[in-house]
């Protein structure tokens, strides 16, 4: 079993061998695959375009576009579910890690020092590399305790640049 979440709304999926059931109702739809990222849904004689726009493995999330609209759904298996029902499903902590780079190349500009207070998402440093620049971003939220680079000097990948 599955807990599907749209914007407001969870739905309980149940999927089988050859069907796919929400919220205890046998979807009868037809899907048929257009290309890598695209598909073609036929759902009570109404057809849909759907597009995977982006998939994070490691949240559970899925970015589709249902006839060209936005639409996000979170997945939870029964593993989630269990964690949540036993109280244990914000042990894993929205905090950063190390940064390290994902490419050799030569760092331009550091946009935080060390003691800095970052959130996900913030730019920390600016790596060039191919003529181009790269803004590498906080992958959580934390408190800059070493940066371990300086502004022009040529890195490698996978080279820790700055820890939390």
């Amino acid at each position: 079993m599955y807990s599907v979440s749209i914007k407001n709304s969870v739905f309980e999926v149940e999927k089988s061998k050859d069907r796919i059931s929400v919220n205890g109702n046998i979807l009868d739809w037809s899907i048929s695959k257009i290309s890598d990222r695209h598909f073609h849904v036929l759902y009570k004689d109404q057809s849909f375009n759907l597009e995977v726009v982006e998939l994070d493995l490691e949240s559970k999330t899925i970015k589709l576009k249902l006839n060209n609209k936005p639409c996000e759904i979170q997945l939870k298996d029964k593993y989630d579910l269990l964690l949540e029902k036993l109280g244990m499903n914000n042990l894993q902590q929205n905090s950063a890690k190390d940064i390290k780079a994902p490419m050799p190349g030569l760092i331009f500009d550091i946009k935080v020092k060390e003691g800095d207070t970052v959130q996900k998402g913030d730019p920390v440093l600016i790596l060039e590399a191919m003529k181009m620049e790269n803004i590498l971003k906080s992958p959580g939220d934390g408190v800059v305790k070493t940066i371990k680079i300086k502004k022009g000097e040529s890195v490698e990948k996978n080279q820790v640049l700055i820890q939390f």
